[in-house]
């Protein structure tokens, strides 16, 4: 059974990040099908990043459709946000209806100060890593970690390894609605072939 609307991806994107932690995770996730992906912006001015490449925004915050998948780069220019109103509230209303929240490197400070890893297990590149704590999220020094719904990568080429483990959870959803999936067992099952977390074939597989 299809979708009957194109998963909604939206990346943050503002001056001073760092272009891979938005351009690795884009061109993972922009492969998935039935995906539409939009670089989101406070004005659609082109924005320049760390490096001095200018990534050209398609939609305004405020032309943002409802998201599916949030995803919160990191950067320089993160510091410039921790205190931005418009921002800030951008992510806590899309993430009221989102199925994942996703960061990479700081963006995940950025994150914790709207107050959505509170309570979360969550990382970030190693040099900001303390700096979660006093925001409300538990620091997990892993290259990607897994909360409930929220995604969270450490510094830079993580960005794309938490990229394909979104991917491979989006496929087990669509896999447990497919078949109507309720045991935990087949879950389970499913994630790690999904995740090819295994370094076997699954016994059950034939």
């Amino acid at each position: 059974m299809k979708d009957e609307h194109p998963l909604q991806v939206g990346m943050l994107c503002y001056p001073r990040l760092t272009q891979l932690d938005l351009t690795g995770p884009c061109e993972v996730l922009s492969r998935m099908p039935r995906t539409e992906v939009h670089i989101l912006s406070k004005d659609d001015a082109p924005v320049k990043t760390e490096s001095g490449l200018c990534i050209v925004p398609t939609l305004t915050l405020h032309q943002s459709p409802k998201l599916g998948v949030i995803v919160v780069p990191g950067g320089l220019g993160q510091q410039d946000l921790m205190e931005d109103d418009e921002v800030l509230s951008f992510l806590r209303e899309q993430t009221e209806g989102a199925r994942y929240l996703v960061s990479v490197c700081t963006g995940s400070l950025l994150l914790a100060a709207a107050g959505l890893l509170r309570g979360y297990r969550a990382t970030c590149h190693w040099m900001f890593l303390p700096l979660l704590e006093p925001l409300g999220a538990i620091p997990t020094g892993e290259r990607v970690v897994i909360d409930r719904n929220r995604v969270t990568a450490s510094g830079v080429s993580a960005g794309i390894d938490c990229a394909l483990k979104l991917v491979s959870l989006c496929a087990v959803r669509k896999l447990l609605r497919r078949f109507n999936c309720r045991s935990n067992t087949i879950h389970s099952h499913l994630l790690i072939v999904a995740l090819q977390a295994h370094p076997r074939r699954p016994s059950f597989s034939g």
